[in-house]
């Protein structure tokens, strides 16, 4: 099967297909590192002591995804941002697979782009 040709990088290198030139991950590691400046310790974002403890427990006692799937994060039915309160409660949490968990936050962050 015929490979598909390089590409030239905005740096004038020529990079094979689906490869990563050097100088894009430089930029990209940039710009990555000028998110997580500003963002908030995940402490501060609600991800403390409590919450491994929650979060390890309810994985012990639901250990599969509603798919069937080994569950591998803990998500709120009602996020956190609408009710804070609610953040520790054992009765706010689903236990999900990782291709759940994506799927699920990808629907959700595109119904939040479409109201505005």
């Amino acid at each position: 099967m015929p490979m598909r040709a390089p590409r030239l990088c905005r740096c004038g290198h020529r990079v094979a297909h689906g490869v990563a030139c050097p100088c894009e991950r430089k930029a990209d590691a940039a710009r990555k590192a000028r998110f997580d400046k500003g963002r908030p310790s995940a402490a501060a974002r609600g991800y403390d002591g409590d919450w491994r403890k929650l979060r390890a427990a309810h994985l012990k006692a639901h250990p599969f995804c509603r798919c069937g799937a080994k569950a591998v994060e803990v998500d709120h039915h009602i996020p956190i941002r609408i009710a804070p309160a609610r953040r520790l409660d054992p009765n706010n949490l689903k236990s999900l697979c990782l291709h759940c968990h994506r799927a699920l936050k990808q629907s959700a962050d595109s119904r939040t782009y479409e109201r505005t």
